[in-house]
């Protein structure tokens, strides 16, 4: 019971970005601006429910599904990027590139702040 009520949170925080999407004609995808705001929710509550989390370590295990249908679609269309290998290869690198070097300054960041609370403590 615990992960679908996880999963029921995270399916009306996606609603509730759609709906900011659509009524405010973002162009932003829906899961983007319910990620944010289900970020900005956690923040202010300071913690995460037992619920969400088993909802969320459950999503975690097959995260790698959701890049599934954008290699497949680049293995069918690889005759279209044959005269574009080198910027697909430069946007995947560099993409990867600034993908990790973010996830290391957060990581690095949230250390630094997590630190501060404890000696605050």
């Amino acid at each position: 019971m615990p992960m679908l009520r996880g999963f029921l949170i995270l399916v009306l925080f996606f609603l509730l970005g759609e709906a900011m999407r659509v009524l405010f004609l973002l162009p932003v995808s829906g899961g983007v601006l319910g990620m944010i705001f289900m970020t900005l929710s956690l923040m202010l509550r300071g913690r995460v429910s037992e619920d969400l989390a088993t909802a969320s370590q459950a999503l975690i295990s097959v995260l790698v599904l959701l890049i599934m249908p954008g290699v497949v679609g680049v293995f069918f269309m690889a005759s279209q990027f044959s005269g574009q290998w080198l910027a697909v290869a430069v946007a995947l690198l560099l993409g990867t590139f600034l993908s990790v070097l973010t996830t290391l300054l957060i990581m690095k960041g949230m250390l630094r702040l997590s630190s501060r609370g404890r000696s605050n403590d």
